[in-house]
């Protein structure tokens, strides 16, 4: 049978850092991963930075939820998955920030995957900081924030590098009573070791149905800007740095003047983060938060 790691976290909470670290290490250990993406909206961001392992089988549901609404398309996605590769062991689920985790292992556990696919946990990447400020979040979407993390088997405590030694040991200790069974992993960058993660859920029982706070029907929204000349990079993060607390998440390939190639752009709870690319990517950027119809970026 195939493992099957199931990575949870709200939006911008370093999900996608915590699967390209788990890729190098399946790697180096001489197993062939395969991802299975979930994106919020219908433009691929994640799935295009992950992808460049031109070795790594993935596949991805766009513009809809992994979870019970989209349970058909995810069993398809699966199902060829495991036909268009035989030689698979470890299958790692990125859902996106919008999903509540049962829900997301309710679609994986379908009669067509019982003898070949085996659900080891979910490993939930909590935003520290996000975390001690939960209370500014609506009431709904910190609701799916705390079902998250309360769902989890094991629990990063990430971007501790952004906290005082008290507020990481505050977040610890709250994280601990509202979530007893995980351990709590303080993390930087959301590194960690997989065979620490592939220790902790040798034992974990396979999660049951139960009582949720779905996922669905949130006021969530994903907006797509695009671009037709470069922008000045200052410009561009005052812009951003005006923009409501109710963005939660930006990701794209932004074009900066004097850089031939557009820069891969990550933003999330007040964090910009400027990679550069080698290859020409589409100039366009997705945000994802409540209330961000009316946005728009108007450069000099």
């Amino acid at each position: 049978m195939i493992d099957v790691y199931l990575l949870s976290g709200f939006l911008g909470s370093g999900k996608t850092s915590l699967l390209k670290n788990l890729i190098s290490q399946l790697k180096e250990e001489g197993k062939k991963p395969a991802i299975f993406m979930n994106e919020f909206g219908s433009i691929s961001i994640d799935s295009d930075t992950v992808g460049k392992e031109k070795d790594i089988p993935l596949k991805e549901l766009l513009n809809g939820c992994i979870c019970c609404t989209g349970s058909e398309k995810t069993e398809a996605q699966l199902q060829g998955l495991l036909e268009e590769n035989d030689d698979i062991d470890v299958i790692l689920i990125e859902t996106t920030g919008a999903a509540h985790p049962v829900e997301a292992l309710d679609a994986v556990y379908s009669p067509l995957f019982a003898e070949r696919l085996q659900i080891k946990g979910i490993v939930t990447v909590a935003d520290a900081k996000r975390w001690l400020e939960r209370d500014k979040m609506s009431p709904q979407i910190r609701s799916l924030f705390m079902e998250q993390i309360r769902h989890a088997h094991i629990l990063l405590a990430n971007k501790a590098d952004l906290l005082s030694e008290s507020e990481l040991a505050t977040v610890s200790m709250e994280l601990s009573n509202f979530n007893s069974t995980a351990p709590i992993i303080q993390t930087t960058n959301a590194d960690i070791s997989f065979s620490f993660i592939e220790k902790m859920l040798s034992d974990v029982p396979n999660p049951t149905r139960e009582s949720i706070v779905s996922g669905q029907n949130l006021p969530l929204t994903s907006k797509l800007i695009t671009f037709d000349k470069p922008v000045d990079k200052d410009e561009f993060e005052d812009w951003v740095r005006s923009l409501p607390d109710t963005v939660y998440r930006m990701k794209g390939y932004v074009p900066v003047k004097g850089i031939p190639n557009p820069y891969l752009f990550q933003y999330a709870y007040g964090m910009v983060n400027w990679l550069p690319e080698y290859v020409k990517m589409e100039p366009r950027l997705v945000i994802i938060g409540e209330g961000i119809n009316q946005i728009e970026y108007v450069g000099l």
